[in-house]
């Protein structure tokens, strides 16, 4: 798998949880808008919405001041959907915070009902590369 650390985001004071370690709802955040950026530039679709998440595993913290990064690979494409896999890293350290093996992303209309993505059927060469 061709894994792209694209992002980089400084975890800061209000960033951190009670134990003063990057809160986990956060990084929830984060995910979720790196990889629906990504799918959306690989469907050249903007009505993406998030549909499934798979379970998480935290691996290690991150403290103020850290930089993780964040990676994003496509794993499956539908005809509505486009699924990829995620792992944050310390960039500092290469220590992987969390994986997901699968975040699915499904191309809606405006009543929010599933349609056929703008760059379907998907070929790596042909999406908007990130």
């Amino acid at each position: 798998m061709a894994l792209k650390y694209r992002t980089r985001k400084v975890v800061k004071p209000a960033d951190l949880n009670s134990r003063n370690t990057l809160f986990g709802g956060r990084l929830l955040e984060w995910i979720d808008e790196e990889c629906g950026v990504y799918a959306g530039c690989q469907m050249s679709s903007r009505t993406l919405v998030t549909k499934y998440m798979s379970e998480l595993n935290f691996l290690s913290a991150a403290y103020q001041g850290d930089v993780v990064e964040i990676g994003v690979d496509t794993v499956d494409v539908t005809r509505t959907t486009i699924a990829v896999t995620c792992h944050v890293r310390n960039k500092e350290t290469k220590e992987e915070i969390v994986s997901i093996d699968k975040i699915v992303f499904v191309n809606v209309d405006e009543k929010g009902r599933p349609v056929r993505h703008g760059n379907f059927p998907y070929t790596p060469a042909q999406s908007n590369d990130r």
